[in-house]
This record gives C-alpha cells, sequence and structure tokens, in this order.
C-alpha cells in the first residue's frame, strides 16, 4: 500500500477547490472533519466495549 504524499495532497486539494470553489470548500473541511471525528468517537466506544466483553470472558 502506497502513501499519497505531499504532491498527492496538493493535487487533491486543487481538484477540491476546482469542483466546489473558494466559497464552499471551508464547509466540506468542516463537515469532513465532523465526521471523522463522530467517526472515531465510534470506533473507540466499540473498541472499550469489546475490551470489556474479553476482560469478562477471562474472568468467567
Amino acid at each position: 500500500m502506497s502513501a499519497i504524499g505531499i504532491p498527492g495532497l496538493i493535487v487533491i486539494f486543487l481538484l477540491a477547490l476546482i469542483l466546489f470553489g473558494p466559497k464552499k470548500l471551508p464547509q466540506l473541511g468542516r463537515a469532513i472533519g465532523h465526521t471523522l471525528k463522530e467517526f472515531k468517537q465510534s470506533t473507540r466506544g466499540l473498541v472499550q466495549d469489546e475490551g470489556a466483553d474479553v476482560q469478562q470472558e477471562k474472568k468467567a
């Protein structure tokens, strides 16, 4: 699996700028940030729940 790197990020940013325009880009970034935050919180909760289940099984 290869990494995107700086040149790839620049290309993605330029494509987003062309597609969405400079006025819509900050709103899009904010929406993506909120979505990633919620996703991380959800997965963190699932991992913690699984860890608690495993510990309960070990005690039993």
